[in-house]
């Protein structure tokens, strides 16, 4: 049985981990003994409703000697506040039934239970709030299996709308960044083709990013909005899976390509900064894996809170160490800026990479820490706010790098006078008495 922390833990990964966006959900349950299975959690307005069939039951004991109570199994709906009411009291009371409690809104229980038997029921939701469905088992010694059909969705205008009532502008809202990064990837390639003298590689794969994001912000777009319809992507979200692949993969590759000066201030990759790439591209690609799989199996599966802290895992390593290249390039500016005396120029430089240092901090702070924590405060109606913030400050940070980074002409013949130079190295000799970047 899981202890209340976990149930939070729980309840906290709900909120910063998108869960995948189909309510026509099929489940399957295999030898599960939880006194209670989340299997997922929907925000409804005034006419919501609820659908849940379970077939292929099957029951079986951890002791021989139990005697199976059908009526101590089924499915019930509570809003979160009354779900975390119904944790505590499992807690404190080992007897404590959630089937039976007032804050429960019973669908079914698993009564007169007979071979090839199928259990069916609806309700509607009259009091708009985000509810949880839950299957209860308050015989902790029996395992069930069962393949569970789960249907959610709100009533608008007579019509289904299958998003949860927070995520309805998401359709809306995908599109328009897609308009966004699809202009945003023309500009870029007429200002590569204006300055296609001074283009580099890095260029070219920065203009790949982009494109990637802007093709998984459509998908994305067709996704949400084939489930608000029919309920179910229609494979939608297999490209969105897809393209979210490369473009985590790339964004990664861009910072740390960007970090170690590739291209731009030299054209060939030290061991060190190669073993850095060796190493985020497949937790890149272990990353992404572990995203599909929580996103397609949902809280009812076992091991979906270990998934999560995998998830977790990989994502903060890898944010930890796209840091070391840049770091890097900044020491090296530094070291050469005493060795050729071109104090002014390597300062300009290195003012850039410092902030392109803090810029990649705020920025995965933000989108992981900051929105994380918003978003568990959030009222429920306005979950989309939290993908407003992610995909803003991702703007923001993608038109920073952009613009600092683009093939334009830095102008390296301009005279620098005796006095300016001096300035520059007296700054940098400054600097170098509080080093935050020893490395």
């Amino acid at each position: 049985m899981m202890d209340c922390k976990t149930c939070f833990a729980l309840l906290f990964f709900l909120t910063i981990i998108p869960l995948s966006l189909s309510e026509i959900k099929n489940t399957w349950i295999l030898d599960d003994y939880r006194t209670m299975i989340l299997f997922e959690s929907f925000g409804f307005g005034k006419h919501g409703h609820v659908s849940v069939s379970a077939s292929n039951i099957s029951l079986t004991t951890r002791h021989g000697n139990t005697k199976f109570n059908h009526s101590l199994m089924g499915f019930f709906i509570a809003d979160v506040p009354s779900f975390r009411s119904i944790w505590n009291d499992s807690m404190h009371d080992r007897t404590f039934c959630a089937l039976t409690s007032r804050y429960a809104k019973l669908i079914f229980k698993l009564d007169n239970l007979k071979p090839d038997s199928t259990y069916a029921g609806s309700i509607e939701i009259n009091e708009p709030n985000e509810y949880n469905l839950v299957f209860g088992n308050c015989q902790p010694e029996v395992k069930a299996s069962m393949h569970v059909h789960t249907e959610m969705y709100n009533l608008k205008d007579g019509e289904k709308d299958f998003l949860s009532i927070g995520k309805t502008p998401l359709p809306k809202l995908y599109f328009f960044l897609f308009l966004i990064y699809a202009a945003f990837f023309i500009v870029w390639v007429i200002a590569c083709k204006n300055q296609m003298p001074r283009v580099e590689k890095i260029h070219i794969i920065m203009g790949a990013l982009l494109l990637t994001k802007c093709l998984k912000m459509i998908c994305a777009s067709e996704d949400t909005t084939y489930v608000r319809k029919t309920g179910t992507p229609h494979g939608w979200d297999v490209a969105f899976y897809v393209f979210g692949f490369f473009k985590g993969i790339m964004l990664f590759t861009v910072i740390i390509l960007i970090g170690t000066g590739w291209s731009i201030l030299k054209p060939y990759l030290q061991e060190r900064e190669k073993q850095v790439l060796k190493t985020v591209i497949p937790l890149q690609v272990l990353e992404n894996i572990v995203y599909v799989v929580i996103n397609e199996t949902g809280p009812a599966t076992r091991d979906w809170m270990t998934w999560n802290q995998l998830f977790l895992l990989i994502d903060i390593a890898c944010c930890c160490v796209v840091f070391f290249p840049i770091i890097w390039s900044i020491r090296s500016l530094k070291e050469a800026s005493k060795r050729d005396g071109k104090a002014a120029k390597n300062l300009e430089k290195l003012t850039l990479f410092k902030q392109f240092y803090i810029v990649v901090i705020v920025y995965l702070y933000f989108t992981r820490i900051v929105v994380s924590a918003i978003g568990a405060f959030l009222n429920y109606r306005f979950s989309w706010l939290i993908t407003v913030l992610e995909e803003g400050a991702s703007l923001v940070f993608y038109v920073f790098i952009f613009y600092n980074f683009q093939p334009t002409e830095k102008n390296p013949y301009l005279v620098i006078n005796d006095e300016e130079e001096e300035n520059a190295a007296a700054q940098m000799m400054e600097e170098d008495d509080d080093d935050p970047f020893e490395l």
